[in-house]
């Protein structure tokens, strides 16, 4: 009875420990993640093309998931923001919260917009080219 909880165990941890691998491979072959210090070093060590259309595939896939937080956080507060109970309710509601995580990712999908805009025209041949 022991052996088979021990075996039950070792088999639990390592289907565990498998599925975690594979995790974190898939989610290593679906995008780029980089530090913050990595990627400050990336932007100032890029010269070609391939490296500044890195760069701006890097900052459209954070574009397109700070807008995807933001229409999360829009269709929740449109739904908090309809159970308004009274004028004298305490501040900040839930649905205020909920505003303010919006408008914060809606902040930074700008901002990755604009960065997305900046690496795709450095990456434009011409601009290259009249850079050499």
């Amino acid at each position: 009875m022991t052996r088979n909880l021990l075996a039950t165990c070792v088999l639990s941890i390592a289907f565990a420990g498998v599925g975690y691998a594979q995790g974190a491979a898939s989610s290593s072959e679906t995008g780029a993640h980089y530090t913050k210090a990595q990627l400050n070093q990336l932007a100032l060590n890029a010269h070609t093309p391939e490296q500044y259309t890195a760069l701006a595939s890097y900052f459209g896939t954070q574009r397109a998931y700070y807008l995807q937080k933001a229409e999360e956080r829009r269709k929740e507060w449109l739904q908090l923001s309809q159970n308004v109970t009274s004028a004298a309710a305490k501040y900040p509601r839930p649905a205020d919260s909920v505003r303010n995580y919006y408008e914060f990712y809606m902040h930074k999908a700008d901002e990755a917009g604009i960065l997305e805009a900046k690496y795709s025209h450095l990456a434009s041949p011409e601009v290259v080219a009249s850079v050499q």
